[in-house]
């Protein structure tokens, strides 16, 4: 929470553009790279057997489901030319020939910042 004040203070201060987003149903999306089983609801359980399913793709409450689809923005973010923080690891910039623009990430959702919108 820090970084997300920081980083509204000083777009604010310098009168930059602010915007935020929330990615809806985020976790729900994105595979998982690992083998992740689960017990089964109270009322799916059948009398006498112990069954368990395999998830194939996240769900919201699932310890993986976050760094899963951070992993998947950050590769994707990456690619289009921003930068990872190395101190900051959910901070992503860009600021080469364009006007500078930071990515801020929190849970499922973003903080945009830019300080100049007529370049795009």
């Amino acid at each position: 929470m820090t970084t997300l004040r920081c980083l509204l203070t000083i777009g604010i201060a310098k009168n930059w553009f602010i915007h935020q987003l929330d990615v809806q149903n985020v976790f729900l999306h994105e595979k998982l790279h690992a083998i992740i089983c689960m017990d089964l609801p109270p009322r799916h359980h059948r009398k006498g057997k112990n069954i368990v399913c395999r998830l194939n793709k996240s769900l919201y409450g699932v310890k993986q489901a976050s760094r899963t689809w951070f992993s998947k923005f950050s590769h994707v973010i990456k690619s289009a030319g921003f930068w990872q923080s190395k101190a900051i690891y959910y901070l992503f910039r860009r600021h080469d020939n364009s006007p500078f623009t930071a990515l801020l990430i929190y849970v499922d959702d973003i903080l945009l910042t830019r300080n100049d919108l007529t370049k795009m």
